[in-house]
């Protein structure tokens, strides 16, 4: 439990770096007995709190900076994106996400339509059942995929796919393939990356 959230002290910023393994409920707890040891780094100055680590929802971050400024009046600045898009996403993976060509295409997909590209994908709608995504680099979704996408089609690992919610019945990131289950409400998946060959979804 002690190791849900760590605090690290820098130069410029506070670090808490919440451990990607663990629940939302562990987390607000942990944060709530890690209070008196932040308090006392916070005298005359307030060091901005910069949070990383695991990918949260709004609602989460919301209850967080809550939870903080309960006890410190402070600037708090969070890794997850609260709005979806490729220059959004301060996330650390194996490597940093790559700049690409980008197409834009507004409007959803209804089942049957298939859209490709050499590069990044970003979609200003769903991508309802029935249709297929496919890009040589990333895929990014304002809205919910619930069809099948394929990110890093010529073979990129490195590439991501970002939705509001992730409903698809299979991902593909370079040659690996998730089959997925349908998720529960409370555990909704908003972005799958290739960690040591294998797709993650968070």
């Amino acid at each position: 439990m002690n190791n849900c959230v760590n605090i690290v002290l820098g130069k410029e910023e506070i670090t808490l770096k919440i451990n990607e393994q663990v629940q939302y409920s562990e987390i607000e707890e942990c944060l709530k007995e890690k209070m008196p040891e932040l308090k006392k780094l916070y005298q005359d100055e307030k060091t901005p709190i910069f949070v990383t680590g695991k990918v949260l929802k709004n609602a989460e971050m919301d209850k967080i900076r809550e939870i903080i400024r309960e006890n410190i009046e402070v600037e708090i600045e969070f890794d997850s994106p609260e709005v979806l898009g490729l220059h959004g996403i301060r996330k650390a993976f194996s490597e940093e996400i790559k700049s690409s060509q980008t197409k834009f295409h507004r409007g959803s997909l209804r089942s049957g339509m298939k859209l490709e590209y050499e590069g990044s994908l970003v979609i200003m709608g769903d991508v309802n059942a029935g249709a297929e995504v496919i890009a040589g680099e990333n895929i990014v979704i304002l809205g919910n995929l619930r069809g099948v996408a394929h990110g890093g089609a010529k073979g990129n690992k490195n590439a991501i796919i970002s939705a509001v919610k992730i409903e698809s019945p299979q991902i593909r990131i370079a040659n690996i393939v998730k089959e997925l289950e349908k998720a529960l409400e409370e555990n909704v998946k908003t972005y799958a990356y290739v960690k040591e060959n294998e797709i993650i979804l968070e």
